[in-house]
Order: C-alpha cells, then structure tokens, then sequence
C-alpha cells in the first residue's frame, strides 16, 4: 500500500516511505502550491501555532533568531536552509540523542545546557531522545537495560538542576517510542539499510565512539540505520548533536535524495564544539577515563584537583583544555573573570571577555598556575547547584549512588 506524501500545518514535509511514485507529479504539484500559500500565510500564523500548541515562543526577531541558534554550531549545514526554515515555523523541532552510559561530564551538563538554552530560547522545541535501546546496542553498562535506565534518569535529574530551561524541551525514551510505533519505525530503519552499503554505514561508527576499521558486530552495524531514522521518525528539523555525530547526520541528509520519494526538507545540521579532556592531546571528555572529565557532582576538592593536574602550556591556546573551558564555558556564563595573584605576578586582574584574556595569556603575562584557580572556581560555581541536588533530595541522591556503583564500559 502507497502512503501518500503531506504536508504539515507548518508547511514542513512528514517524512513518509512511498514505493509507488505513480502520483508523484501531480503531488508535487499540490504540496509546491501548499508551500507557497504555508510561506505567505507564515508571518501571520506563527505566533498563534506557537500558542496553540504549547511552546513558549520567542520574542526574538527573525535575525536575532538565525545569530543564537547558529552560534550553537562549530558547523552548520546548511545556513540557507536555516534561514528558510525559520521564515516559516515559529518552533521547530530540534533534537538530540544521548547513550545513557554513565556519569555526566561538564560537556555533556554544562556546556549541553547552555546550547539547550539557546535553542529553546530562539523558538525551537528540544526533543532528547534517551536512546536507551542504542547504549545496549553499543554494549554499555554491558547491555542492562535496566541499568541504562538508571542512567538515564540520573542525566535528566542533572539537566533538571543545572539550569536548563525545560519550557520546550521534552524527553522521550526511545524504546517506549519505538515499541509505541514499531512497524513505522521499523520499516524506516529497513529502507535505510536498503539505499546504503556497508562501508558507508561503518563510516558512521564515530557516532558510538568507534572508529571505522575496528571489529563491530553486528549491533553497530544496526545503530547507525536507527540513529538515522531516528531523525525522521522525530520529524526533527534541526539535528543539533556534537561535531562527533556529524557523519550520521549527513547520512541522514544523503537518506533524503535516496528516499522514494525523494524528501524535499533535508534536516539541517547544527554541530556544536567537542570540549576538550584534561590531558594532552585528548579531544574530547570520556566516561570511561575519569582523569579526563570533571563531572556534574564532583567534590569541590576533585574539581580542584583535576584542573591544577590539566594540560595547560604556558602561552598556547591551541589544543589547551583550561583554555578551552574559558572560551565555550565560563565566559558565556560569566560577566568577567578575577586572577587572583601575588604583586610580584603582576596583581589581581578581572577580565571582562575571553578574547582580552587570551591575548594576555599569549603573551606570557598570565600563567596557567594563576589561572587554573579561577578556573576551578569558577567550574564549582557552576556545579555547585547540581551537588545540591544531590545532597538535599533523597531519591536523586539514592540515584547517584546507584549510578556511581556502576562500572562504565567503553
């Protein structure tokens, strides 16, 4: 049976498998005339769709709305795209999916939120998809659903405390989805094995923290067919994950010129920074190595601990963690920052942006041994509500300790 292609009340395409293309033409036809009458009519309607259904919409203008949402990307794809998506929904739907695997690191609780933030604050609906089924199939907490659940919950107890504004932002796990609507998701997953091979699906192996040419099973091979299709089943119109989920996005994106038909309306891709690990030459902050992530409720002592013991040479910025957590962290969240040092070091200076304070730590007259003190201070400010959390409220504190028992697999 054909299932014809609509479009929605907002003029955005649902992305629906047809193998009868008998009626391409004269669909083509009707949904260009639908576009053109949605984009005449969008000015009028977006701030009542924004009511109707429930989101809080933005008081930002079309200009500010395109700026905050694309400094959220190290890359966006594409920005014509993005631009031409915002004329026409007030709210659309963006979204993320997370491997409940283990503790929180700051990347992933910090530095989540404030892109988060900006997000739901230029109008779009954030959807976190807990993608509970992928962290089995990525074997971690050795595939314990019931742990991964656990897992789960903890990352959103953080989330709940550390700021983010949960307005328009929804979590949706993703096997009560699937199971909801397994044969639309299914048959999905099944079309995207269907249009791509194996080595493209194994250049997606990044997504799980694996390179290419290592051994997958035959699970791996799966996750990155579901991840896709996770995207379209979502109906999501941003894909706003990290630099590290880029190449299964992109997938997503060649889905829709192979797709029968053909989807009009790519996912635009919006890939933020990977934060740095504390140690040279790390990338990206592990789970699984706990030298190289501050996490959501460390001590006070370890955060200390580990930003004296960080990476930080003297006058480089490139490849530099402590530098790092400046620039994407602390002074997006921070008017001005204090050195606190002895006359002999030069005194105490405040500085009022990230850009001042790398040219004086370029030029040798600000030392990491001075700096990384603010930075710890800094970084326990912004924990602290999160320890809190912890500390004062029984069943998240039963959580964490649960959670920290666990040993978390790579």
């Amino acid at each position: 049976m054909s299932e014809p292609t609509t479009t929605t009340s907002e003029g955005v395409e649902k992305l629906t498998i047809d193998d009868n293309n008998n009626n391409n033409n004269n669909e083509s036809k009707a949904e260009e005339k639908q576009e053109k009458q949605k984009q005449a009519e969008s000015e009028g309607s977006n701030q009542a769709s924004s009511s109707s259904s429930g989101l809080k919409p933005s008081t930002l203008s079309l200009e500010e709305r395109f700026a905050l949402i694309r400094s959220v990307g190290e890359e966006c794809i594409a920005e014509e795209e993005l631009l031409a998506l915002l004329k026409v929904k007030a709210n659309p739907t963006c979204y993320d999916g997370f491997e409940p695997s283990g503790r929180m690191h700051i990347a992933q609780g910090i530095l989540r939120t404030i892109n988060v933030n900006k997000m739901t604050k230029a109008g779009c609906k954030f959807i976190f998809w807990v993608a509970d089924w992928f962290a089995m199939l990525n074997n971690k907490q050795d595939g314990d659903l019931k742990r991964i659940r656990n897992v789960g919950n903890y990352m959103i107890e953080v989330w709940k405390a550390c700021g983010m504004d949960m307005s328009n932002v929804e979590f949706r796990w993703a096997s009560d989805e699937i199971n909801k609507n397994a044969g639309e998701y299914w048959v999905r997953v099944m079309d995207i094995a269907r249009k791509f091979n194996v080595p493209r699906i194994k250049r997606c192996a990044q997504i799980m923290g694996r390179k290419d040419e290592e051994e997958l099973s035959a699970a791996q091979i799966l996750y990155p067919c579901m991840q896709c299709a996770d995207i379209f089943y979502l109906k999501a119109d941003i894909c706003q994950l990290g630099m590290d989920q880029r190449k299964v996005n992109m997938l997503a994106r060649e889905y829709c010129d192979e797709a029968k038909p053909k989807i009009r309306f790519k996912p635009v891709i919006i890939s933020h920074h990977m934060l740095m690990g504390l140690g040279e030459g790390q990338e990206k902050m592990s789970k699984s190595d706990p030298n190289s992530a501050i996490f959501m409720e460390d001590s006070e002592g370890d955060v200390n601990v580990k930003i004296k013991k960080s990476w930080c040479p003297i006058g480089i910025v490139e490849k530099n963690p402590i530098m790092d957590y400046l620039r994407h962290i602390i002074f997006v969240k921070f008017p001005e920052v204090s050195i606190k040092r002895s006359e002999g070091n030069g005194g105490d200076k405040t500085y009022h942006s990230y850009e001042e304070l790398e040219e004086d730590f370029k030029a040798g007259k600000l030392h990491p041994d001075d700096l990384k003190p603010s930075v710890a201070r800094c970084l326990n400010i912004l924990i602290q509500p999160v320890r809190d959390h912890f500390t004062k409220n029984r069943d998240a504190s039963n959580l964490l300790k649960t959670v920290r028992s666990y040993t978390v697999t790579k």
